[in-house]
């Protein structure tokens, strides 16, 4: 088995099952995330018994980085599976360190009408050790630490659930990558009855709303997770969210030149957050040749922005960080696919 597919909790039973002590898979965490070192052989204050062991039931194994587009803020990767399928996912560089932003699955079945995540299709979930292997093989190649995750790349991570949570478990362990749960954030598009499940997981961790429109009517004809879940439900399972966590949620806003941008969207959007804890993103639409939508100028993205500021909701205008790279989400993956 891969040793990115346990979480400690899952070493330390799988060890403590094979004859071996509870604190051995703390001693091969410690030497993997802290130190570095993967090769069993090379972890000292480990007993010959126990590494015979690991070599013949464990093993290291990236992903292997088969394209890189660069720019100056940002690097996106494509990403090899063991079936020959591919992910994405980008590293971000801000003022406070770097952001990776991985994929959850091998396409997306939520088919949204403006993204290219979803337009291949849901082909499987994925593993924990391919979440933890996109971490560790960026951060391999790239020489640096990741210092936070956002789940926004390929796939709705909410119907890949349960390794998620194992994903946040490892993620947020002091003894694996460490990184804080203030600094992990998770996005879905609106699968209400998980929202409500990863509330009371009480994780501390994000969690990000991919809206996209202020209305039923719009939202239905771009999302077709609203004909599943309205907005209603949605905004319902977001204050039990806040009430059960206290955190911010972020209201994710791809602005859609024509469809969503106008300014009684804006005021419409407004009243349905005003007085939440939430804030909006708003998300200069990254178009695409297989897609007929396009972006909302800077003139239309400046008075949605004022409108809502205008009506005391905190806001932002997402920055642009690799305007030269396949910047929409799947389009990496997409463009590959085509070529074939």
């Amino acid at each position: 088995m891969n040793i990115y597919a346990y979480t400690l909790k899952e070493l330390e039973e799988y060890l403590v099952n094979n004859g071996f002590k509870k604190y051995n898979a703390t001693q091969i965490i410690e030497w993997i995330y802290e130190h570095k070192v993967y090769d069993f052989n090379k972890m000292t204050n480990l007993s010959k018994k126990l590494i015979e062991f690991c070599n013949e039931n464990l093993y290291f194994e990236d992903l292997s980085i088969l394209k890189v587009e660069t720019s100056k803020l940002a690097n996106k990767y494509l990403l090899g599976l063991k079936d020959n399928n591919k992910i994405e996912c980008v590293l971000m560089n801000h003022d406070y360190g770097y952001s990776l932003c991985v994929s959850s699955q091998v396409g997306c079945n939520m088919g949204c009408s403006f993204c290219e995540s979803g337009r291949l299709k849901k082909v499987r979930d994925l593993s924990l050790e391919e979440l933890v292997g996109q971490v560790i093989a960026v951060s391999r190649y790239e020489g640096v630490r990741i210092d936070s995750i956002v789940v926004m790349g390929i796939g709705e991570p909410f119907d890949n659930f349960e390794n998620i949570k194992r994903f946040i478990s490892l993620v947020t362990n002091n003894k694996m990558l460490n990184i804080g749960q203030r600094h992990l954030t998770v996005s879905t598009c609106g699968l209400v009855p998980k929202i409500y499940e990863f509330a009371d997981l009480e994780t501390g961790v994000n969690l990000a709303i991919s809206l996209h429109a202020p209305n039923n009517e719009i939202r239905d004809k771009i999302m077709k997770i609203n004909h599943a879940y309205k907005i209603e439900k949605v905004m319902k399972a977001l204050d039990y969210y806040i009430a059960k966590t206290n955190r911010r949620v972020t209201i994710e806003y791809i602005m859609l030149a024509g469809i969503n941008d106008t300014d009684e969207c804006a005021y419409e959007l407004a009243n349905l957050i005003k007085g939440k804890l939430m804030y909006v993103n708003l998300i200069p639409y990254n178009e695409t040749s297989n897609f007929t939508m396009k972006r909302s100028n800077d003139f239309k993205i400046k008075s949605f922005y004022d409108i809502l500021k205008s009506n005391n909701i905190n806001v932002t205008i997402r920055k642009e960080m690799g305007g030269n790279l396949s910047a929409a989400c799947g389009q990496l993956r997409a463009n590959e696919e085509g070529e074939k």
